[in-house]
C-alpha cells in the first residue's frame, strides 16, 4: 500500500495535479477491490431505515468494528489522526482526534446501494479556526462524513474525467466519480455548498459554523438523493448508487487539533 500511494504521490507531481491524486487516495484507497462493498430530509419511519452501517455503538472501546476501514496519508505527507471507540455519555461512540494529523474511516457498500437518506449526530469539542475550505493550503475539517457516488466517467468533465481515469489505471482502485461531504466548519455559515479546493469530484455542505453548539450532540438527516441533485446535477439528470460512506476529520494543512464525536450513522430507504 505504501508504495501504491508514494507512486500515486510520483505520478501527480509530475503531472502538476498532487492535490487531487492525494485527496482521491487519503479518502478512498480502501474502497472495492473484489470486495462486496453506500436541504434536510423529512425524518423517516423506522420501517424505511437501512442496517447497512455497522454501528459504533456495538463495539467495545478502541479500534472501530469491521468493515469500517482506517486510512491514512503516508507517513511522511502527514501522521495519522486518531478515530477509536470511546465511552461518552454512556455509550460507545468514535472520537476523532487531530494533532497536525490526517485520518478517515471507509464503510464499503454492497452494489447498486441506493442513495436515500444518512442520519448521524456528531459533537465538537475542539474546533478548528484556522481552517479555511476555500484554500488548499487550509483545506482542513474537524469533523466530515461523506458520501461516495459511482458517477459513470462519460458524466465527468473531459480534464477530470482523465485524471480519475489514471487514477484508477494506476491504483488498482475503483475510485468514485463523485464524492458529498457534509463538514462542521468554524467559519463559512451553516448552508454553504463549494467545491472542494482541489477538485470539483468533491463538494462540501456546510452543516454546522462556529462555536455556538461546542460540547453538543447535534442530530443530522441529510437527503442524499435530493442532495447530489443539487450540488451535481450539471453533471447528471440521475443518482448513481453509493460505493461508500466515510468518516474522519484532518488538521495536516493548518497544523492545528481538533477534537469531535461521533455517533450511529445510519442509511435510509428512499
Amino acid at each position: 500500500m505504501r508504495f501504491t500511494m508514494n507512486l500515486i504521490a510520483s505520478c501527480a507531481r509530475f503531472i502538476k495535479a498532487r492535490g487531487l491524486f492525494c485527496l482521491y487516495f487519503s479518502l478512498f484507497t480502501t474502497l472495492a477491490t473484489g470486495q462486496t462493498v453506500t436541504p434536510t430530509a423529512s425524518v423517516l419511519s423506522p420501517s424505511q431505515v437501512s442496517q447497512g452501517l455497522q454501528p459504533f455503538s456495538s463495539a467495545a472501546p478502541g479500534a472501530p468494528p469491521a468493515p469500517w476501514r482506517l486510512v491514512g496519508l503516508p507517513k511522511d505527507k502527514a501522521p495519522l489522526a486518531q478515530l477509536d471507540i470511546v465511552a461518552l455519555d454512556g455509550a460507545p461512540v468514535l472520537r476523532l482526534r487531530t494533532d497536525q494529523s490526517y485520518g478517515t474511516l471507509s464503510h464499503a457498500l454492497p452494489p447498486d446501494t441506493a442513495a436515500g437518506g444518512l442520519r448521524w449526530r456528531w459533537r465538537l469539542d475542539v474546533p478548528m479556526p484556522a481552517a479555511n475550505l476555500r484554500r488548499k493550503d487550509r483545506d482542513d475539517a474537524p469533523l466530515k462524513v461523506c458520501a461516495m457516488f459511482d458517477l459513470p466517467l462519460s458524466a465527468i468533465p473531459f480534464v477530470e474525467r482523465s485524471l480519475l481515469r489514471l487514477a484508477r489505471s494506476v491504483s488498482g482502485e475503483y475510485l468514485p466519480g463523485a464524492t458529498l461531504c457534509y463538514v462542521w466548519d468554524h467559519t463559512l455559515p451553516a448552508g454553504t455548498e463549494l467545491a472542494n479546493a482541489y477538485t470539483r469530484r468533491v463538494r462540501f455542505v456546510v452543516l454546522d459554523s462556529g462555536s455556538q453548539r461546542l460540547g453538543q450532540w447535534v442530530a443530522h438527516q441529510q437527503d442524499l438523493h435530493a442532495d447530489f441533485l443539487r450540488l451535481f446535477g450539471a453533471e447528471s439528470d440521475t443518482v448513481p448508487p453509493l460505493l461508500a460512506i466515510v468518516v474522519g476529520a484532518d488538521s495536516d494543512n493548518t497544523g492545528s487539533t481538533s477534537l469531535g464525536y461521533l455517533g450511529d450513522l445510519s442509511l435510509m430507504k428512499q
